[in-house]
Order: structure tokens, then sequence, then C-alpha cells
């Protein structure tokens, strides 16, 4: 097979279908008999000049395969298979692999650079292949350029794939020299400075003990810098990526070079082609980012031993920045509202100035308001669009009091612009704006509100004519109504809204009807607002909302009428269904949670749920997390009642929680299960065995994500609740899974953030479990069975408690926990309870805790705690 390889690969991308299909064929069958062989006889084909391009760069996209894959167990499988092979094979296909970096063909060499990098992220960490990167290094100093250039490429992706702590410090730093020499503006050859400014960008995570030394920091700024006025535009871009990632990686080490940053960014914007402006931009509001989660999470009161500290760089750069962002608004382009995926340097100034906006308060208001003074009348519509932009963008930031007032002024103006304005851009951009007025300065928290019973009728007027305007307006007015229903959720029994509810909904449905609703996400944005003009009405209008349940049913019922459909078409019908599900979910909610429309409601329960199950014969996971989520909300309206519909549903159930592929709606089916537990009680027990095999498989597979793990053990206190001691059958099985969680989760030193937040949701997920078992076995006579377990339990509670890395709702559930412990087994762990290394500590703590929630949780536990012990 060795011989023929070539015209396999080359047969392998062939127009003609069979040939094509035989040779994928031929590879795979070579693949699975003789893995070893393959792998050499495909790195010889990438490393062999002589052979065609197009075999070559296919052969070392199959050897990346063969290393790397998206999902996670797949990924682990072929590590694994990878470091079992014998070491000859292994040498080989390297020493195959660093020769191609010489090769003068650049796909070759470029397609290598990759494999390398992946297998070095294998065998790196697993302290293999030791002298890769002296080799790497050497080739730095060869003449050819070509070859510096492959070599500088295959540094970056190797530091994108292996984490810092696996490469030495001395590595560091001989890749981090060789990677700003090749930077230089001395280096005469732009691909090497191309693939080294590239480099740099991956090798900023390994820079940490560089960037703390002033000489080589000040060094690496400098060539940074520089590289941003290189020539070559691609150069230029590459730079300002890595400013953009040294801003936040680096933020407490850019005081000294804000200047020269601020000086490089302005010119760019202003005169450099579009790509490159777009990250200068993207620099300022990368630096918005950090000041806004500094002092987010400080409140802006520094003290000396903050670990961040905040250096107000927005602040002081204000005076220049703020006119250099108000000019690129200017900049719009002809069509940009047509396409959703549009980003030009007119948004990105917008975004920016919205980021400023949030990270300054008050101040940005003066500064920007003489634009707007100065264009929003002006004849041309970009003046006036770029006015309206900029007022829309710094609503979120500066105090209410601040802006109420040129609010005021403004919203007639606005309310005008958008039926009267001859151009779309700027009815667009108008809409866009009043739903930011409505998100920011309207609702409950607002002191004086800007909707009165004056000006009420008139903005709804406006919206719901603009509803009728092209497609891209329409759905701004939507949002703009979305967020003006969201203002009033908390407004009590009567709503301002109320006596045009009626009109609003039948606006709304004559959009979804629209022949271009399918354009600029109008439908879905007339169903997202329909729902919560629903979610935020009074009972006021409950008749109201019953009469909507026909009409939704209808349109659901429409959409399952068989007819033969384009792959196409069925993709739009099921983003239908989908909608028509989350609707049909929020009325049902709504109905649901007041006894007197509940009661009209079930009337259509039968309906709806034979409507749920036929959408579960359509073959979307869209729609079948939506039609789950709305059988969640109606089992919880049906209450025991939905015990009819189980016998039917319980397949569908079974399903979702076999369904790996589309871990979402596994997820939201364990939700589910829950939703059934609370809804059935103890009628849920003749689908428990069923149900607790699948939650265990899912738990012991190595293929279903991760985030679903958590939900699953909640999910064993929602069917321990339900059905109480009868759980008992299940403990030799739930109970072990938890410990070992328990233990996986209890510590967490030196996890990223990601990670530790995981952490919290699987440590919630664990103890939620333990509740409801604690709960369901309380009064039984077979709590007994629960003793031999409350040493563990006990041990995850002080583990966790002595990790000091526990978020707020970990904290409330532990401290329940602790309280279910001693509730249910009493006596029988008072002793252990005393012994326990921090239980005295915790309920301390969680007893001066400032959140209501917390104290009450240890109110209770304390009680519990001391009955126990006295028992």
């Amino acid at each position: 097979m060795a011989t023929e390889v070539t015209q396999v690969l080359l047969n392998a991308q062939s127009i003609d279908g069979n040939v094509r299909k035989h040779a994928e064929e031929s590879l795979k069958q070579f693949q699975e008999q003789n893995l070893p062989g393959f792998l050499v006889s495909l790195s010889g084909e990438l490393a062999n000049d002589e052979k065609p391009v197009d075999s070559r760069k296919l052969a070392g996209l199959i050897l990346k395969n063969a290393l790397d894959a998206k999902e996670q167990h797949r990924k682990l499988e072929l590590v694994q298979r990878w470091l079992a092979l014998d070491n000859n094979v292994k040498s080989q296909v390297k020493a195959c692999l660093l020769k191609t970096l010489s090769s003068p063909v650049p796909d070759a060499r470029s397609t290598a650079s990759q494999v390398i990098a992946k297998v070095a992220g294998i065998e790196l960490p697993q302290k293999q292949w030791p002298e890769l990167i002296e080799s790497l290094l050497s080739n730095i100093h060869q003449l050819p350029a070509h070859v510096k250039q492959a070599t500088l490429e295959t540094l970056g992706y190797l530091c994108e794939e292996v984490s810092p702590d696996v490469v030495d410090q001395d590595h560091v730093n001989k890749i981090l020299t060789a990677v700003v020499q090749g930077m230089n503006a001395s280096e005469g050859n732009n691909d090497v400075r191309l693939a080294a400014t590239r480099a740099l960008y991956n090798a900023l995570g390994f820079a940490q003990a560089n960037f703390n030394n002033d000489m080589e920091r000040d060094y690496i700024m400098r060539v940074v810098c520089e590289a941003t006025l290189s020539p070559e535009v691609k150069i230029r871009l590459a730079a300002f990526e890595c400013l953009v990632s040294i801003s936040s990686t680096y933020y407490e080490k850019l005081a000294p070079y804000i200047q020269d940053i601020f000086n490089i960014v302005a010119k760019a914007v202003r005169e450099d082609e579009e790509p490159v402006a777009l990250q200068a931009v993207e620099l300022w509001s990368s630096i918005c980012d950090e000041e806004i989660d500094i002092l987010e999470e400080y409140g802006g009161d520094f003290t000396g031993d903050s670990d961040i500290h905040c250096f107000y760089f927005i602040k002081q750069a204000l005076p220049g920045l703020v006119p250099m962002l108000l000019e690129t608004l200017l900049k719009q382009e002809e069509d940009q509202d047509q396409d959703e995926g549009t980003w030009n340097i007119a948004m990105a100034g917008g975004t920016c100035l919205g980021l400023v906006a949030r990270t300054v308060g008050d101040d940005i208001v003066p500064l920007v308001m003489p634009f707007i003074e100065e264009n929003i009348t002006k004849p041309d519509w970009r003046q006036r669009e770029a006015a309206t932009y900029a007022f829309g963008s710094i609503l979120e930031g500066p105090s209410p009091d601040k802006l109420m007032p040129i609010v005021n002024v403004a919203l007639n103006f606005m309310l005008s612009a958008l039926t009267k304005d001859p151009n779309n851009h700027v009815k667009d951009t108008t809409a866009w704006t009043l739903g930011r007025i409505f998100e920011f300065l309207h609702g409950s928290t607002i002191d004086t509100p800007i909707i009165t019973q004056a000006n009420c009728q008139q903005i709804i007027t406006v919206l719901l004519q603009s509803m009728k305007d092209v497609a891209n307006v329409a759905e701004k007015a939507c949002g703009a109504l979305y967020f003006l229903a969201q203002g009033y959720e908390d407004v009590g029994p009567s709503s301002p809204l109320t006596p045009y509810f009626q009109e609003i909904v039948q606006a709304l449905l004559t959009v979804t009807h629209r022949e271009d609703a399918g354009e600029s996400r109008l439908r879905t944005a007339a169903y997202e607002t329909l729902n919560e003009v629903v979610r935020c009405s009074t009972d006021e209008t409950a008749s109201m909302v019953l009469q909507l349940v026909p009409v939704i049913m209808m349109e659901l019922h429409k959409t399952l009428e068989g007819q033969k459909l384009s792959s196409d078409e069925r993709e739009k019908q099921g983003e239908l269904q989908g909608l028509l599900c989350g609707c049909l979910q929020v009325i049902i909610q709504k109905l649901g949670s007041s006894e007197p429309t509940k009661y009209v409601f079930m009337q259509y329960a039968d309906q709806i749920m034979g409507l749920f199950l036929r959408v579960f014969a359509c073959r979307s996971a869209t729609v079948h997390e939506e039609a789950m989520l709305a059988i969640g909300a109606l089992a919880y309206a049906a209450g025991p009642d939905f015990a009819k519909y189980m016998p039917e549903f319980y397949k569908y159930l079974e399903m979702g929680l076999q369904n790996f592929e589309e871990y979402q709606v596994c997820a939201v089916t364990v939700g589910v299960v829950g939703d059934v537990c609370r809804a059935l009680e103890d009628k849920i027990l003749p689908y428990c065995d069923g149900i607790m095999t699948q939650l265990l498989k899912d738990l012991s597979s190595n293929q279903l994500h991760r985030s679903v793990k958590p939900p699953i053990f909640s999910c064993f206190g929602d069917i321990a609740l339900a059905i109480g001691e009868s759980f008992e059958k299940y403990l030799m099985y739930a109970m072990p899974m938890l410990q070992s969680a328990a233990e996986l989760s209890a510590h967490t030193s030196g996890a990223d953030d990601e990670m530790t937040e995981y952490t919290n949701s699987l440590r919630n997920g664990i103890l939620e479990a333990y509740s409801g078992i604690l709960q369901g076995f309380k009064n039984s006579p077979k709590t007994q069975l629960l003793i031999p377990y409350a040493p563990y339990i006990l041990q995850f509670l002080d583990s966790m408690y002595m990790e000091k890395d526990m978020d707020d709702v970990v904290f409330k559930t532990a401290i329940g926990v602790l309280g279910d412990l001693a509730d249910t087994l009493g006596s029988n762990v008072g002793t252990l309870i005393q012994q326990s290394l921090s239980s005295k500590d915790f309920l301390n703590e969680c007893l001066s805790s400032d959140d209501p929630m917390i104290k009450e949780s240890a109110e209770w536990a304390k009680l519990a705690i001391s009955r126990a012990i006295s028992g």
C-alpha cells in the first residue's frame, strides 16, 4: 500500500464521487490494519519534496486528525493510541515532520508545523521528546528564510498546544528571544516577521517572568509597537492582535507604554486599512473590559493590598479617546443593517464607546452630547445615524440622574424620527436606541418614570407602526417593546400596558406571519417579545392570555401537518416549532401560576400534550429542547394529574436521557425529570428503575459533556424526595457515585475560573442529591440505612469549608445539608457532628452572613444540630 499511497491520497480528493469513496475506504482500511505503517507512510509522503503538493497536504491533515479530535473522549483515545506506539515508529514520524520544515513548498511546511505541535502537545507533558525545542531553536539560525519562517510558525503552534508549566523557563526565554528577534525591524524577510509576530501572540501566556522583568518587557513592547508600523498590512494586524492580548493578560504592566499605545492606536484608527483599524479599536475595548472587571470586583475602593489595581487608563484617555471613537461612527456601510454578521469600524467604535461609558460612567456624557446635538438633525443620514448610535451607546454606565433630563428631551424626538426619518439606517438605530432607553432607564428601580400616562399611548402606537416597517427596523421595534414590557414586570396588580394588551399581541402575531419574517431574525424577535409581554402581564389580562392558547396551538398544529419538505424548509419549520413550544411554555407558566386561570387552562392540557408528543417525532435538537421545557412547565401546572401522560411520554424522556450527542437536550431532559418528580411525587415510582438506570449510565459515560453531570446529581435528590424510602434500592448505586464525585470536587487548588465555576456547580448538584435523599427518608423506619454514609457527607462538608472557594449558592446548599443530616438522623449523628473539623466554624460563619437566605438556613440547621446533640 505504501508505494501507491500518493495515488490514493490524490484519489481521495477526486471530483468523481466513486473514486473518492473508494480511496477513502482504502485509507481507512490501511489505518485499521496497520496503524504504524500508515503513520510512517503518511509522514514520508509529507516529507518527500518530489510528491505532489495536494497529496502531501492531505497526508499531513490525516496525520493531524490521527492525533487530535474535538470530542474530549475521542481526543483521550487518540493520545493513548499514540503513546502506545513503538518508539521507532514515533521517531521515524517525528524525523519526517522535522525534515519537512525545510521543504521549499509552503503548504507542506505549514501542515508539518501543525502536526509537530500536536505531537508536542501529547509528548511534552509526558516528559518525552525533550530535544524538540532545542532542535527547533537550532533551525532559527539556518540561512534559508523559509526554514526560519516554518520554525517560528511551529513554535507558535507549539505554544498554543502545550500549557506554560510544561516548558521550563530556560526554554521559554530562548523561544521568546528567537521570536522577538524574528519580529525585529532589522529582519529583512516579511514572511519571517509575520510568522514571528503570530508566534508571539501564542507565546504571551508563557512570558509571565519576562513581563515581570523591566528590561525584557521594554524590549518586547518596543518590538511589538514597531511591528504595528510595518509597511506590510498582515504584520501590522498581527502586531495589534499581540497588543490586544497584552492589554488583557498584562494590564497591570501597561502604565509606562500607555501614551505610546494611544498614539499608535489613534493613527491606525484614522489612517489604516479596516482590519487593522478594527484591531486598534479592539485594544481600547479590551482595556475597558479589564477596568470594568476590576471596578465591579472591588467597587472602586482600592486598598494598598488589593491584588489588582485599577490604573484608570480609560478615564485619563477620555479627552482624546471619545472624539476618535465618535469619528468612527461616521464610517458606516450602506447595507450594514441587512446582514447579521456585519462588523465594521463604525460598529466597533460604537461598541467601544458603550464599554467606555460603562467604565467611566457620568464623565462620558458631556463629551458625547455636543456631537449628538450637532449631528442629530443634519441632512446627511450618516450624521443623524452616528448621533443616534452615540446616544444609544452611552445609556448603560452613567447614572439615571445624569441621563434622565437628556432622555426626557430626546424621547419625543426619537419617536418622531422612528416614523418620519426617510432613511432606514437611521430608523433602525433609533429603534435600537429606544430599546436601550427602556432597558436601562425604565422599570421599578427608577425613581422618576420616563414612561407616563401622557406618553405611553404614543410610544406604543409608534412601536406598533414600526413593526410594519422593513424587516430590520421592525425587528428593532420588537426589541424595544420587549424591554418596555420587561420594565413593568414588578408593577403590581395593574399594568399601564393592560389597555393595549390585545392590540400588542395582535400586532406581534401579524409580524410572525409576514412574508419576510425570516429576515433579520424578525420572527424570532416577535415571538420573544410576545413571550415577554405575556410573562410580565398581570391578572387583568389573564382572559386574553387564555384566548392565545388555541391560537398558538393551531400554529403548532399547522407545522406538524405532513407535507414533504426540503432540508432547508425543514430547518426553518424546526425553528418555528421551537419558537411556538417556547411561547406555549411561557403561557403555561403564566396561567399555571394562579388557581382560577389554571383551572380553565387545564381543559387544553390533553391537546397540548398531544402536540408536544408529535413534535418529538421530528428529529431536531432545538425543538426537542423547547418541547421538553414546555412539558416541564405543563407537569408543574398539572401536578399529580400529569400521571396520565407518563405512559406515552416516558419513551421520549428516555430518548432525551440517552442523547449524548446533543447534550443540551440531555441536560434539559434531566431538568424535566425533576419537574415530573415534583408534580407526581410517589406516582413516579413505576418509572424510576428506568430513569435511575439511565442516569447512572449517563454519569459513568465519558462521552457525555461534563456540564450535564451536576444536574444529574440534583435529579437523584428530586427522585428521592418524590419516592421517599422507596429510594432504598438505589442507595447502593447512587451513594458511591456521589462519594467519588465529592472527592473529586473537594480539592480544586490551582484551578482556573472556568474550572472553579464547574466544580462549584458539581458540588451544588452533589449537595442537592444528599439533601433530597436525607429529606426523603425523614421519619421513615429506614433512616438507619443512611447512617453509614453520614461520615462521608461530613467529610465532604469539611473539605469544602477548608478549601475556602465555595460560592454563595454552594454555601447555602451546604449549610442546608448539615441541617438535613442532623434533622433526619438525629442522635445517630450528634457525636459525629460535634467531632467534625469545621461544622462549628461553618455554622457560625453562616449565622453571621449578610445573605438572609444563608442566615435563615443556618438558624434552622443550628436548631436541628442542638436537637441531635441533646437527643
